[in-house]
């Protein structure tokens, strides 16, 4: 039990670049479909959300679209993230994918900002 919760916890804290990588690995070695993994995985974690009344502390920057502008929008991915210029354009063209996840409320707005200065359309979870 406990190599189960040592992997959970790997699995949580995997920053966007890895979960990347760990979704490649998935579909080429084992032909499970990354779409298909992050919804099993985003699913209990919105759902448990939606029934505490506590005040939301942590937020997750969506990109729903990437608008008019894409290359624009790549370049504001590529600086908040850290991603290379592949990574950042398949999470571009990729959307609705999530661009930075458990964030401050005040830099979920500033991120949600520059995305949408850029052409972007943008969700605050």
């Amino acid at each position: 039990m406990a190599d189960v919760k040592d992997l959970a916890e790997q699995l949580v804290n995997l920053t966007i670049k890895e979960a990347n990588e760990l979704a490649k690995v998935l579909e080429e070695e084992y032909d499970i479909k990354p779409a298909q993994a992050a919804v099993a995985v985003a699913g209990p974690a919105g759902g448990g959300e939606a029934g505490g009344g506590e005040e939301q502390t942590e937020f997750d920057v969506v990109l729903k679209s990437a608008g008019a502008k894409k290359i624009a929008v790549i370049k504001e991915v590529r600086g908040i993230t850290g991603l290379g210029l592949k990574e950042a354009k398949e999470l571009v063209d990729g959307a609705p994918g999530t661009v930075k996840e458990a964030v401050s409320k005040d830099e979920a707005e500033d991120i949600k900002s520059k995305l949408e200065e850029a052409g972007a359309e943008v969700e605050l979870k």
